[in-house]
């Protein structure tokens, strides 16, 4: 399926557009953040705690540094943790979940207990251990410690697809006429997985970003990166609660549960798109009004 083509479906799905929007909104923030904010996220310019005003959209918070600059310039940090936490836990998934269940055996066995054993482990616990391990983790890190220890769930559910399309007529005529197994899982078995790994992988992000900000909200984070977690840490430290300065925790929390948001719908309609028995298109209705019994009256003024 060309590219063109997946654009024209998630646009005329509304919860797909949507999400979509949000999404590329933040992205495009994250990129230009430089030129939208005029101060740099690290430079004191206000005084402490001022609210939201015509020069400081945001406010400031207790070192008087420019919550609208920490706001775009956290964009890139949160979203590359995402993203790359998300790209990591889905390649980890697709390579054990689609050689566990295609070549099964000895091979499916071993990743099968490897699956169960990171299943067991409670994750966020885990991940509290590890973080506070290493001490004041960086992006970075946090993106490796997330990707290594979230991909079990998704590998299970990619090996159970990939042992119902083992037995396909396709798959099984490939094996019959010699292709190597490498060109059996990459052309027969891997686009049939598309829906699962887009589904998966959103899922990671959402998972990754807030992982993230809970990490560095308790204080496992770098302090000198600035962030959506990081801006959340200091408004934990300096009482901006207490102080009334409700501004300081507004802000990452409405961008953490925006994005969060659009996510989410994203993932609903790219589930909707691939399992037709979830699609509300206006060609379902249409089909379903059709499909309806006529009444005995409006019959009889049909034959009439």
């Amino acid at each position: 399926m060309r590219m063109p083509t997946i654009l024209k479906i998630l646009l005329g799905n509304k919860k797909a557009a949507f999400g979509l929007a949000i999404v590329v909104t933040f992205v495009l923030m994250a990129l230009f953040a430089p030129l939208l904010a005029s101060n740099e996220p690290t430079k004191r310019v206000a005084r402490p705690h001022q609210p939201p005003s015509v020069e400081l959209v945001m406010g400031s918070n207790r070192m008087g540094h420019d919550l609208w600059a920490q706001f775009t310039s956290g964009a890139r940090i949160s979203l590359m943790v995402g993203f790359g936490a998300g790209l990591l836990v889905c390649a980890l998934a697709i390579g054990i979940g689609i050689t566990a269940g295609y070549f099964g055996g000895v091979v499916d066995e071993c990743l099968t207990f490897l699956m169960n054993v990171v299943l067991v482990i409670p994750n966020l616990p885990l991940l509290l251990v590890l973080a506070s391990f290493i001490g004041e983790a960086s992006p970075t890190v946090i993106a490796l410690i997330i990707g290594f220890t979230s991909w079990a769930y998704g590998a299970r559910v990619i090996r159970a697809q990939t042992l119902a399309l083992r037995e396909k007529e396709f798959v099984i005529a490939a094996e019959v006429l010699g292709e190597p197994a490498w060109r059996i899982i990459l052309v027969e078995i891997l686009p049939n997985l598309i829906s699962i790994i887009g589904v998966s992988f959103i899922g990671s992000i959402i998972y990754a970003i807030v992982t993230e900000a809970t990490l560095e909200f308790l204080g496992l984070g770098d302090p000198t990166v600035v962030s959506w977690g990081i801006m959340l840490y200091n408004a934990q430290t300096s009482s901006a609660i207490l102080v009334g300065a409700w501004w300081e925790i507004l802000a990452p929390c409405f961008a953490i549960a925006t994005l969060g948001a659009g996510l989410a719908m994203l993932n609903f309609a790219i589930d909707e798109i691939a399992n037709p028995q979830l699609r509300s298109h206006k060609g379902l209705r249409r089909w379903k009004q059709l499909a309806a019994p006529v009444p005995p009256i409006a019959a009889q003024e049909k034959t009439a």
